[in-house]
């Protein structure tokens, strides 16, 4: 039976995003599993996520970013006006730029869907935007900037509306079994 207009089940919609998240490098599931533990203190990201004392910093600088995220989340527009938008995009575009900076996300997919999670739905419509400014910063190297900016899709970037549903899978951490201790 095919459904009619937008009319589907919760399940099938988180089943999407699993699937959207499945799609992404393994560098790229990582950092959006890691970000997600830094911006909602889940659990201790600079024990669990670091490998060395540079990943331990970064983990620490992106958490100082981060700490802006409920002020971003404060100035989402309620409206397309330029005015509204101006302290909103700084904010976004400067957190944005930092994470883009990583070199973990590999385009605008990875990058959309850990936004939505980390700033909400109501931000879907400036997401486009954010992400050609970050990803058009000089601190990215050329080759990385060109990767990024070709990753966007000419229909994403003139999309005509969006959704405002919010996200439902949060991707966590998931220890490893041992397969053969488990039998």
């Amino acid at each position: 039976m095919m459904a009619t207009g937008n009319t589907s089940a919760p399940g099938s919609l988180t089943l999407a995003e699993i699937k959207e998240f499945a799609s992404f490098n393994a560098a790229s599931q990582r950092y959006i599993r890691r970000s997600l533990d830094v911006a909602f203190d889940r659990k201790d990201a600079v024990e669990l996520w670091s490998r060395d004392t540079l990943e331990a910093a970064s983990i620490e600088a992106q958490h100082r970013f981060y700490e802006r995220l409920p002020d971003i989340r404060a100035l989402i527009p309620d409206s397309s006006s330029i005015e509204d938008a101006e302290q909103f995009l700084a904010a976004l575009v400067t957190v944005s730029a930092f994470d883009l900076g990583q070199g973990r996300l590999e385009g605008f997919g990875a990058y959309r869907f850990l936004y939505e999670r980390l700033v909400g739905a109501e931000a879907r419509p400036w997401l486009p935007a954010a992400f050609c400014a970050a990803a058009s910063m000089p601190h990215l190297q050329p080759d990385r900037r060109k990767k990024l900016l070709q990753s966007i899709s000419e229909a994403v970037a003139t999309a005509p509306g969006w959704s405002k549903r919010a996200p439902r899978f949060f991707p966590e951490w998931i220890e490893k079994v041992d397969i053969a201790a488990a039998r």
